[in-house]
């Protein structure tokens, strides 16, 4: 929609090879993110402060773009953050606006100022109750590591706590976690680790980096490079990029790990957002410390068309391919069955199937979904609803195997069979 410009960092981390590891990926790879990650930015769409973060780590600061992404984000920081955000996505927002030297105590928009730093404590300490009182966060330990980073990096005081609840939790849970929680986890202990003189927190903090980094290190040597799945590699590059002298002497194979990443077609934006930052050796902790007056410069700057070019050429006729999608649910109330096969345009999204099916049979297969910031999330098949106090979800799978994309970017295959199961996490 805009105007995107690499900038003088991504040209001096590719050119010069930054990178402490030693792996840097080829500028033509990190092109063609950046642009798709531009390609993302919609008016018609929330801001997602991820892709700013992003973008802002690999030095496209100041382009129209980012610019444009900023003033939504202070506008919806000011609309909804007191409202209706959870912990994790105000803490985002502070990242965001930290990587754009912005002061997230004094976010200004639509002729009201807040002070989003407040907002995120508040939210933080309301995660701490609830891990206090019921063993659990009120949202996720993904939330509760970013409140921990975004706090750290803003020099705010009450992530020291929440670091500390987390290495515990890292100790306790670390087979039960995800690579995303770890990552991020992980991330906020370094930060942590970083801005502490008292030595029995030090200690802590360093026995549970070195536990998930050395275990991010074993799934790679077992997994030939893959650290979790393909969607989970850009959180675990960044740690590994970052926390080395948490698993000194041993060594990282970044070379392994990154072609991992080369062999993937990324075009989910939270992904690329992700990886991004990794590829060209910076990682989430930097986002405090970028210097947002070098010069942005002009190398490529890419200018996609603002509206489609008309033609009077003859659309060819547009293969399909038929996918077979059945809806299950035996685990709550009236147990359902149903299957339908439909035909859809190649190329088209696992979303068109669902859409393709609810106008083919609307009393049976109806769904409704929300956008997140990893794209459209399926809430409700059929009238049964996902519930996080019943900690109940929609499951996609083909044949056997959990989908690893959302609906939003899976593009099924011919003669697939997709499943949604209504399941518990």
């Amino acid at each position: 929609m805009l105007g995107v410009a690499f900038g003088i960092g991504v040209l001096l981390a590719l050119v010069g090879g930054t990178a402490a590891h030693g792996c840097v990926a080829p500028y033509q790879l990190v092109s063609k993110m950046l642009q798709r990650l531009e390609e993302s930015v919609k008016a018609d769409e929330l801001p997602n402060p991820s892709v700013l973060l992003a973008m802002n780590l690999v030095g496209a600061t100041g382009t129209e773009t980012s610019q444009w992404l900023l003033q939504q984000i202070q506008q919806e920081a000011v609309k909804r953050a007191q409202k209706d955000m959870t912990s994790g996505e105000v803490a985002l927002y502070v990242l965001a606006l930290l990587s754009s030297c912005q002061n997230p105590r004094h976010v200004h928009a639509l002729g009201q100022t807040i002070n989003l730093l407040e907002v995120l404590q508040e939210k933080t300490d309301e995660e701490m109750a609830s891990l206090d009182l019921e063993g659990v966060p009120k949202t996720t330990l993904y939330s509760v590591s970013l409140d921990a980073l975004a706090l750290c990096l803003a020099e705010e005081g009450g992530y020291q706590g929440a670091s500390v609840i987390l290495a515990k939790q890292v100790l306790a849970l670390e087979s039960q976690l995800s690579v995303d929680t770890r990552a991020v986890a992980a991330l906020a202990l370094a930060c942590a680790y970083g801005e502490t003189d008292l030595c029995d927190v030090r200690d802590l903090l360093q026995e549970a980096l070195w536990v998930v980094t050395n275990g991010f290190l074993n799934e790679q040597e077992e997994e030939g490079g893959m650290i979790g799945n393909i969607y989970s590699m850009g959180l675990a590059l960044q740690v590994l990029g970052a926390t080395s002298k948490f698993y000194f002497p041993r060594e990282w194979d970044c070379a392994q790990a990154f072609s991992v990443v080369y062999s993937h077609d990324y075009r989910q934006p939270m992904a690329i957002a992700q990886v991004l930052p990794a590829l060209v050796g910076m990682s989430y902790l930097e986002a405090a410390s970028l210097d947002c007056t070098a010069s942005t410069g002009v190398s490529p700057t890419l200018q996609p068309s603002l509206s489609p070019k008309l033609s009077t050429t003859v659309v060819p006729r547009v293969a399909t391919i038929t996918v077979h999608y059945s809806i299950i649910n035996k685990l709550q109330g009236r147990h359902f069955s149903y299957s339908i096969s439909v035909h859809v345009p190649v190329g088209s999204t696992l979303l068109k199937v669902l859409q393709a099916a609810a106008a083919k049979k609307p009393d049976i297969f109806s769904f409704q979904t929300e956008q997140t910031s990893w794209g459209p999330m399926v809430v409700s098949i059929h009238g049964l609803a996902a519930n996080p106090d019943d900690k109940t979800y929609w499951k996609f799978l083909s044949g056997r195997d959990a989908l690893q994309e959302g609906v939003g970017t899976y593009k099924p295959w011919n003669g697939e069979h997709i499943q949604a199961v209504f399941s518990l996490y």
